[in-house]
């Protein structure tokens, strides 16, 4: 799909916000008619909570609380009138212990997710932030008392915005949940693995690019899951059933997957406000990385929010963070290109597939879309009225009449690309002399989150430098001011500008060119200059887009917009301000509630199917006298690797294997895609265990050493016209290969290019099924990373079918498997209707017509529709016919195991000599069809 042409929002998604919560409104009364669960409840989960609280070591003082703490600066706007936040204290305030003040940052998302408080009922979960005295000390977590921390959450509970605020009303309804973090863990995590690895990487530098001293990219990650690891606790312990979750952000992406594991039906979105890089950059992270192992205190393994070191170990690292997102229902972008790079990624270092409704990793299906953040417009046009913005605007007029005026604000940051944008100025200076003494650049840098002494050297120097170059005694080109602008001072600023520059290198969401754009409309409605990198730059399309690495298109750009004329100002005014006012942070939150609602139905969530009870399985294989075991392989006794051959069972397995079939009672089978030669090689020697090689194709019963070929009456010439295409397939996908089987041909792509081999296997598979399936009797088979062409009347089922059919008198079914080609087996067993208790009559199968009795009878089944345990390995939310599930491999192994844990042990010698020579010896007995001869 060509991202340049795909829409900035989606479908449906750009309408009013009064049509988009009527559509929630519809969607939630579907869904209660449906029966699935709705509290009415959003828990949004962030970094930090939008407060900052100072503790009071006299509350008979009512000092009044300091400015917010490090490192929440209020680096975007700070107070309506410059000062530092405060509360005016109530008679109640005068008696706590804690004061509550406004934390200023991430405006936008804070706005969208209280505007969700005129429906439905808000949390906000999140990190407490760093805590102070009235004295500007440091409170470190671990010195708070619990009798502090409770009436830390009373003080929240009580805390309400200041009664001017047009959205006091909003925040009223708002609930807030802290969540504490030992100092340790919340500052490795933030101001070492988000700040110095993640942050950089999502911007597409790498952590040694942006790092002052050695950087490591690992260092840090232990801190990181523990912290996420205490939000998903936190999460855990407010959580009531109908829950909807949103987790915001690069802080928080483990997030999804704890929360998955402990509460399985969680429905979770998780939004990504940075960009998201191409898998070439992501991959960059290391595969492992240093775990630190808790003290006995907090067990060991353990990750909490009071980390101590002890020891260490190397565990998965990159796919570790895609794990976790992974864990979400849905994960959400600022736009189509990186919720693009984010599934490529995911099929690139994962190598997990994906389907049409998202990634598949198991059985779990994770929706990817995209919703760009906007701002509040209407907060916005409020503030630029203020009565003290006018005088400052009329102030800078007259300071630089006569010129144009250049308006950048940015944070001191690599990736908002300042040093790019001041050379591009220069370049304008030196292209279009005419400018010189003409025109100003006010370039404004906030101070970071992280310090960087040397960028801010080098902006200084090269600031002194186009100022030496091309200033005068009555001239100065550049005036460049390091600090946080007051309110008044920033949007008379942005309304004075004849023209904005905002040209980072990387960007999710640029703020000040929305408000610019909003400041503009009552003054010049002066143009802007926004780099193409930036995550709104393909909703604003009418600003002036640019590469802010070529100086020279950024400094056309410029003369451009300064002496472009008042119509085309107007003009392209006019379709921005109707982009920034209609598509707002109130609409990106009741979009992303909506889009969470609609995966909610689309999943079925409300099936989701239920772990194996242990309890119930031993209880009636206990009481069972006959008992019928039949496995898939592949993914179901062993795990799915990249080399077929090196699916060797695990010496837990052989011993399950043998202990279930040394019991005269039980009828053990294998009932694999595998050709018999394999398993003649690593099963072979297990003589009461019965096997059915190529789905059905082939048996071999038990304490048997030959093959019935089942296919033997059928048409086979097929597989000559199959295995040409598959050829053609194969010189065309680097790393493919065919595998020849008895009665069917499977073609393999697990060591190709990922996406490459998705999209070739696609192909194939429209070539075979529009071609040849309706003229042969096949039937082709999309398995995990393989193409199979199979007979239309050979299947597992059919051998399930058989087996019962021959075990009448059973009274325990288990039967496993984890494909889709196991579908077919869960098919045979549904038995009964519901609520049917009646036995069961049971005609006999395609499989036994062709092979044992063509005229067999009818038999009577003793299965009683309880002991019949299909069970699906894999996710819980699988769409999967069986009634059951596990999740590995190694939980079919060891619930079996404890079924026979009282039978003694004794492994029985595997074959001696050449395994593939000595399986092969009854194996080839089976090739008994003329049309087999060329294979």
């Amino acid at each position: 799909m060509d991202s340049f042409a795909e829409p900035y929002t989606r479908q449906g998604d750009d309408i009013s916000l009064e049509q988009v919560r009527q559509n929630i409104a519809s969607l939630e009364e579907q869904h209660r008619k449906n029966g699935i669960p709705l509290s009415g409840r959003i828990l949004h989960v962030c970094h930090y909570l939008p407060i900052t609280a100072t503790l009071l070591p006299k509350p008979s003082l009512g000092v009044l609380s300091p400015p917010a703490t490090p490192p929440s600066k209020p680096a975007d706007v700070p107070q309506e009138d410059g000062s530092l936040p405060t509360e005016q204290k109530t008679e109640q305030e005068e008696q706590a212990k804690w004061s509550m003040a406004p934390r200023h940052g991430h405006a936008a998302m804070i706005s969208g997710i209280r505007s969700m408080s005129h429906t439905h009922e808000q949390l906000i979960i999140g990190w407490t932030g760093d805590i102070e005295t009235p004295t500007g000390e440091k409170v470190s977590s671990d010195t708070t008392s619990p009798k502090e921390r409770q009436e830390f959450e009373e003080a929240l509970n009580n805390y309400h915005p200041k009664e001017s605020d047009p959205d006091d009303e909003r925040d009223r309804k708002t609930k807030y949940v802290p969540v504490w973090l030992d100092d340790k863990v919340a500052h490795g995590h933030y101001d070492g693995y988000c700040k110095q690895t993640l942050w950089p990487l999502f911007h597409y530098l790498l952590w040694q690019d942006v790092a002052t001293e050695y950087a490591s990219a690992d260092s840090h990650y232990p801190y990181y899951e523990s912290a996420n690891a205490a939000f998903a606790r936190r999460i855990a312990d407010v959580y009531r059933p109908g829950d909807l979750i949103w987790v915001h952000d690069y802080h928080l992406l483990l997030v999804p997957r704890l929360v998955r594991e402990s509460i399985p039906d969680a429905v979770l979105g998780l939004f990504v406000h940075t960009p998201f890089p191409s898998s070439e950059v992501f991959r960059c992270l290391p595969r492992e990385y240093l775990m630190f192992i808790q003290s006995p205190s907090s067990g060991v393994g353990s990750l909490d929010a009071s980390t101590r070191v002890t020891d260490c170990q190397s565990t998965p690292g990159r796919k570790e963070i895609l794990d976790g997102m992974l864990g979400a229902n849905l994960v959400c972008f600022q736009t189509y290109s990186y919720s693009r790079h984010f599934i490529s990624t995911c099929i690139r270092v994962c190598g997990y597939e994906t389907t049409s409704r998202g990634i598949d990793v198991e059985g779990h299906v994770t929706a990817v879309m995209h919703c760009p953040v906007g701002i509040d417009a209407e907060r916005v046009a409020r503030d630029i009225t203020r009565p003290g913005i006018k005088p400052k605007l009329d102030a800078l007029r007259n300071l630089y009449e006569g010129k144009k005026i250049i308006v950048g604000r940015d944070k001191l940051d690599v990736v908002k690309g300042v040093l790019q944008k001041l050379r591009a100025f220069e370049k304008l200076l030196q292209d279009y002399p005419e400018w010189i003494g003409n025109v100003v650049m006010i370039q404004v840098t906030s101070p970071a989150l992280t310090d960087s002494p040397k960028l801010e050297r080098m902006v200084s120097e090269l600031v002194a430098h186009i100022n030496g170059e091309y200033g005068s005694l009555d001239f100065i080109p550049v005036h460049h001011y390091h600090q946080t602008l007051k309110k008044d001072e920033f949007y008379a600023l942005l309304s004075v500008a004849d023209l904005a520059v905002i040209t980072p290198l990387r960007d999710g969401m640029n703020t000040t060119s929305m408000e610019f754009v909003i400041a503009q409309n009552d003054t010049a409605k002066s143009p802007v200059v926004l780099s193409e990198f930036m995550g709104i730059s393909k909703n604003m399309e009418d600003a002036l887009l640019v590469n802010p690495w070529n100086l020279g298109d950024v400094a056309a750009a410029i003369n451009q917009g300064l002496v472009m004329s008042p119509a085309e100002k107007a003009s392209r005014h006019a379709k921005l301000y109707k982009v920034v006012t209609v598509h707002t942070s109130h609409t990106w939150a009741a979009v992303l509630y909506k889009m969470l609602l609609g995966q909610l139905g689309l999943q079925g969530m409300a099936r989701q199917t239920p772990y194996i009870p242990k309890d119930l399985l031993e209880g009636l294989y206990a009481k069972a006298k006959k008992r019928l075991f039949l496995f898939d392989y592949d993914g179901t006794l062993a795990p799915i690797v990249k080399i077929p051959s090196a699916a060797t069972p695990s010496a837990a397995t052989l011993e399950a294997l043998e202990k279930l079939s040394a019991d005269p009672h039980n009828i053990v089978y294998i009932i694999s895609g595998r050709d018999g030669a394999f398993l003649e090689q690593h099963l072979g020697h297990l003589k009461n265990v019965g096997f059915s090689a190529e789905h059905g194709g082939f048996v071999r019963e038990r304490g048997s050493s030959e093959w019935t070929n089942f296919t033997k009456n059928l048409d086979m010439s097929w597989m000559a016209e199959v295995e040409e295409i598959f050829r053609y397939y194969t010189e065309r996908t680097t790393g493919s290969h065919i595998e020849m089987k008895k009665s069917s041909i499977t073609w393999h792509y697990r060591s190709s290019d990922p996406e490459w081999g998705q999209f070739q296997c696609r192909q194939c598979q429209d070539l075979l099924e529009n071609n040849l399936a309706h003229k042969r009797p096949i039937e082709v088979l999309l398995g995990k990373k393989n193409l199979e062409v199979r007979p239309i009347a050979v299947n597992k089922g059919e051998i399930v079918k058989r087996i019962l059919y021959q075990n009448p008198d059973a009274e325990f079914i288990f039967c496993a498997g984890d494909d889709k080609t196991d579908e077919d087996m869960f098919r045979s067993l549904l038995l009964f209707q519901p609520g049917q208790t009646s036995k069961v009559t049971m005609e006999a199968p395609v499989a036994v017509k062709l092979v044992d009795n063509p005229n067999a009878p009818p038999v009577e089944l003793a299965i009683q529709p309880q002991a019949v345990f299909t069970t699906a390995v894999g996710h819980s939310s699988k769409r999967t016919l069986a009634a059951w599930h596990v999740t590995t491999p190694q939980e079919v192994v060891e619930h079996m195991l404890s079924l026979v844990k009282d039978v003694p042990y004794v492994p029985t010698p595997e074959r001696q000599g050449t395994p593939v020579a000595a399986a092969g010896a009854s194996w080839d007995g089976a090739r008994d069809t003329p049309e087999k001869a060329n294979l």
